[in-house]
């Protein structure tokens, strides 16, 4: 297996944040360390292969500070020379991922006491096509910037994923944490393209293995979990190294 952190996207909407500290967002600190190592550490906990990173916006900052390996896995770049969204993103890894399966992260998400090993253990026990990192959120509108799960409470078992949804129908939120099977590639060209971003979405990627009977579960994977957008998403981070 091999794990895939994508760290390309500009972060429109951190434009000033990100501007001021002459900065890709993956590498803003959080409790002192770049948002970026939280991914890199999880990756190296799933005794992974080798990691590949997927870069554009300012990625020589991510090369120059993390070279060619990390804590004695290697790394492998992907150049994504036009920001087109997760999918087109995964889809520009696939000669570099090859044959095996792959654990994704996204390079600007912040999740705090994460168990990405046991998410693993229980992908490959139960043979799975994706496993999907959800957690429990209290104020449901958060759903709203991710995407929601509908799903069996007896085995876990998601019947459908939807893209930030106007209406969560209950409290858990999707994040960009999964693991998938090499066979997800074949589903990129049905996957339909968002009408509001102009771009596939990985929940709809995903939607399409399952709506062809393929085992997709969910996994609680950490207590608190923040994608980093917005200036308020930054105080939330912030403000989740204070509580724990």
């Amino acid at each position: 297996m091999k794990a895939v952190i994508l760290a390309a996207g500009r972060g429109k909407r951190l434009k000033e944040v990100t501007e001021q500290s002459i900065s890709n967002k993956c590498m803003l600190k959080f409790n002192n360390k770049p948002l970026l190592e939280y991914s890199l550490n999880a990756a190296v906990l799933c005794d992974i292969k080798e990691i590949i990173i997927v870069v554009g916006y300012r990625a020589e900052e991510i090369i120059n500070t993390y070279g060619i390996n990390y804590n004695n896995v290697q790394i492998r770049y992907v150049i994504q020379q036009e920001q087109k969204g997760l999918v087109h993103a995964i889809e520009q890894c696939q000669e570099a991922i090859g044959n095996e399966d792959f654990i994704l992260f996204l390079g600007d998400e912040l999740l705090i006491n994460p168990n990405p090993m046991e998410m693993v253990k229980k992908f490959k026990s139960e043979n799975l096509f994706v496993i999907c990192g959800v957690t429990e959120v209290e104020d449901k509108s958060q759903i709203r910037n991710t995407y929601s799960v509908i799903y069996s409470t007896e085995t876990n078992e998601i019947y459908r994923l939807i893209e930030k949804p106007r209406n969560p129908v209950n409290n858990l939120m999707g994040t960009g944490n999964c693991i998938l099977k090499n066979e997800i590639f074949n589903y990129i060209p049905y996957t339909p393209i968002n009408q509001t971003r102009h771009e596939k979405e990985l929940p709809d990627l995903i939607q399409c293995a399952i709506d062809d009977g393929k085992p997709v579960k969910l996994f609680r994977i950490a207590s608190y979990y923040v994608n980093i957008n917005t200036p308020d998403e930054i105080n939330r981070a912030e403000n989740l190294f204070q509580k724990n």
